[in-house]
């Protein structure tokens, strides 16, 4: 049997190993990962998507602007069709740039769900003595744990 956990880089890992090597278990594989070290594209493009989209205030904008210069362009010289279009191009061009401005703030603090794991700890071990060793992992703040007969 096979458990997989992961951990940050933390006395508690260095804790962990010495409990599960103090139970016995010697096929004990530690890998630390790497980090991104490049930033997300600020675009989506056709194949990968982060969620976050930049027209919606705009497009919300764009309706409510161009109503209101329709309504208001009834009393001024181009009318109401010229007005509508302005007003629905500078209210998307508005909601753009707030939510451009927004998702930049946002990507230039990186938030995750949860915490980063950092090591891959994979213990080779019997499968009487997985309970046991779950036991240890998780005592020791494991990010995650996972079994494979």
């Amino acid at each position: 049997m096979q458990i997989f956990a992961t951990f940050d880089h933390s006395p508690y890992l260095e804790q962990a190993i010495r409990k599960l090597e103090q139970q016995g278990i010697q096929d004990i594989f530690a890998i630390p990962l790497d980090n991104r070290k490049e930033d997300l594209k600020m675009f989506d493009t056709i194949h990968s998507s982060d969620g976050e989209t930049l027209i919606n205030k705009g497009m919300l904008l764009a309706v409510i602007f161009s109503v209101v210069g329709a309504s208001r362009g009834f009393i001024l010289d181009w009318g109401p069709i010229y007005w509508g279009m302005i007003g629905a191009v500078g209210g998307f061009l508005l909601g753009f740039m707030i939510d451009l401005i927004l998702v930049k703030i946002k990507k230039s603090k990186p938030t995750l769900k949860g915490k980063k794991a950092e090591v891959i700890l994979i213990i080779e071990c019997k499968d009487e003595e997985g309970k046991q060793i779950d036991h240890i992992l998780w005592e020791n703040l494991a990010l995650g744990v996972a079994r494979v007969k």
